[in-house]
């Protein structure tokens, strides 16, 4: 399995800090954010690693980030020109993953979970993380039926849904590019990964996984605050250590 970063994103919702650094190169704590999302994946035993970035900061990954070797791993560079989705910006790694099953991670979330037996039961189909959250007005959610089971998954719902937000945190298999091509754009013009995730969960080749441990998605002031004191409090810890790459 291969894994993408996603971190071609403006960070609109953080400027003015995102107009002078990409939002993934900010600071939690004492390291950069994409640390942390890279780490989860080195750690769940992903070592090709495709980084989407936007073109205006590639020399700035590569500075900090290398080509891998160092960690054992081997990291690829991707550049988005546009902002077009999600599923738009993981289309840029079909070349890369070959005729790979593929890990994909917002370079803006902070995961405590080891997800290496995810990785490894991985077969085949669509697996995605959720995690109870207090604002899922804000994030994709899990729609459950009368029975329980998932029926569908609503982007940023207006009305309440459920408290079961998708992490940012998903495993395909190979056929996710051909399913990403085959997405129309949203009314925001925009390649949804929710339209992809509701492909498979249509097909019945969705599975869906709980984050136990902590999930922080850091994309906004407050959630990159709150990024920064979680990190600061386990300073020290195995945590904060292994994500020191």
């Amino acid at each position: 399995m291969k894994g993408i970063i996603l971190a071609g994103g403006r960070g609109v919702r953080l400027q003015p800090l995102t107009k002078v650094i990409s939002k993934a190169l900010l600071t939690v704590y004492n390291k950069p954010l994409i640390m942390y999302p890279l780490q989860t994946l080195l750690t769940a035993g992903i070592k090709d690693i495709l980084i989407i970035v936007p073109p205006d900061r590639v020399k700035d990954f590569k500075s900090l980030l290398g080509d891998g070797k160092d960690v054992g791993a081997k990291f690829s560079y991707k550049i988005q020109k546009a902002a077009n989705g999600m599923s738009g910006a993981a289309m840029l790694g079909e070349k890369f993953a070959g005729k790979d099953d593929v890990a994909i991670i917002c370079a803006d979330n902070i995961f405590e979970d080891d997800f290496s037996a995810a990785v490894k039961s991985f077969k085949s189909g669509c697996k995605i993380f959720i995690k109870r959250v207090p604002d899922p007005e804000r994030l994709g959610v899990v729609k459950y039926g009368k029975n329980g089971k998932p029926i569908d998954l609503i982007e940023k719902p207006k009305e309440f849904v459920s408290n079961d937000g998708i992490t940012g945190f998903y495993i395909y298999d190979n056929r996710v590019f051909e399913v990403a091509k085959s997405l129309k754009p949203s009314g925001r013009g925009e390649l949804e990964i929710t339209d992809l995730h509701r492909w498979f969960l249509n097909k019945g080749e969705i599975e869906i996984e709980k984050v136990k441990g902590r999930w922080i998605d850091a994309g906004t002031f407050d959630s990159l605050l709150e990024a920064n004191i979680f990190i600061a409090q386990k300073e020290g810890s195995n945590f904060a250590k292994k994500c020191a790459i």
